[in-house]
C-alpha cells in the first residue's frame, strides 16, 4: 500500500543545494512555519522522508529540528514527532525568526508591532539618559547628533550615523536588558526595505530636529520631555515612511490623522 504525502510534505522542498545545507534548513522550516504554511498543530513528516526531502542526512535533520525546538517554533514529543507550536511560544528575538517575520510581513503588521515596541524602550531609555546622564556622555550624544548633521547629504551615511546615535543613547541609559532588546529589534528591522520604506524630501531635516528635540531635552534633565521626544520620533518616522499601499496607523490602531513625513 502506497502512502499519500502529508500536506506537510508537499510543503518541503524536493532537495537542497549543497551549498545551502544546514543552516538553510532551519531557514526554510522557519519561513514555512511563520508564514502559516505549517500552522500550528500540524506534525512534520517524520525524520526519513523528511531527511530524503531536503537532501541532508538524519544528523543534520536532527540538529535543524533541535535548533527550531530551541527557537521555541516546535515540541519533540516522543511517539507523537514533532508539532508546530503556537505563536505564543516563538522566540520573536531570534535572528532566523524576526528576519523570517519582518521579511514576509506584506501587512506591516509586524513591523507596526516593533514600531510600539522599540518606542517604549528608546524613551524609558531616553528618559533615564536625561535623568542622570554626564557632561561626557551629553557630548557624546551632541557629537552624534553632529556626525548626522554633516552626512545628511549622503543617504547611507546618514542612516548609519542615525544609527550610531540611537545606539549610543542605548549605551548610555546603561538598561542591559531594553539595551539588547531594542538593538535586536532595531538591527533586523532596518535591514527590511519595507522598513526603509519611502522618505519625503523634508524627511532628512525633519529627522535631524526630532533628534535635535531629544538632545535638548536630555541636556536640559528634562525625563518627561526626552521620553515623549523619543518616542514620538520613533512612531513619526515610522508613519512618514510607512508604504503608501498600506494605510498608516496611529498608535490606537486607526488611521493616522496627521500626515506621513
Amino acid at each position: 500500500m502506497v502512502l499519500e504525502p502529508s500536506p506537510a510534505s508537499q510543503l518541503i522542498p524536493a532537495r537542497l543545494p549543497a551549498e545551502r545545507l544546514g543552516v538553510a534548513v532551519v531557514a526554510e522550516l522557519v519561513e514555512l512555519i511563520v508564514t502559516g504554511q505549517l500552522k500550528e498543530g500540524d506534525l512534520l513528516p517524520p525524520e526519513g522522508p523528511l531527511s530524503e526531502r531536503f537532501g541532508v542526512s538524519r544528523t543534520v535533520l536532527r540538529e535543524s529540528v533541535k535548533r527550531l525546538e530551541e527557537k521555541g517554533l516546535v515540541i519533540v514529543s516522543q511517539g507523537r514527532g514533532t508539532q508546530v507550536l503556537a505563536p505564543g511560544y516563538w522566540n520573536m528575538l531570534d535572528p532566523v525568526v524576526l528576519s523570517a517575520l519582518i521579511d514576509n510581513d506584506q501587512s506591516l503588521g509586524v513591523l507596526d508591532q516593533l514600531t510600539v515596541v522599540r518606542a517604549s524602550l528608546e524613551s524609558a531609555m531616553a528618559g533615564s539618559v536625561a535623568a542622570r546622564r554626564s557632561p561626557e556622555e551629553l557630548r557624546r550624544l551632541e557629537n552624534a547628533l553632529t556626525a548626522m548633521r554633516e552626512s545628511e547629504s549622503e543617504t547611507d551615511s546618514f542612516r548609519q550615523a542615525d544609527v550610531v546615535f540611537h545606539f549610543a543613547l542605548m549605551e548610555i541609559s546603561m538598561n542591559r536588558l531594553a539595551e539588547n532588546i531594542a538593538k535586536h529589534l532595531y538591527k533586523r528591522a532596518v535591514e527590511s526595505s519595507r522598513y526603509q520604506g519611502i522618505n519625503p524630501p523634508d524627511a532628512v531635516s525633519r529627522t535631524l530636529q526630532e533628534h535635535a528635540d531629544i538632545v535638548d531635552a536630555i541636556a536640559r534633565g528634562d525625563v518627561a520631555g526626552a521620553e515623549k521626544a523619543m518616542h514620538n520620533h520613533i512612531h513619526i518616522s515610522w508613519e512618514r515612511r510607512r508604504l503608501p499601499d498600506h494605510a498608516p496607523r496611529t498608535r490606537g490602531g486607526s488611521a493616522a490623522a496627521q500626515p506621513s513625513d
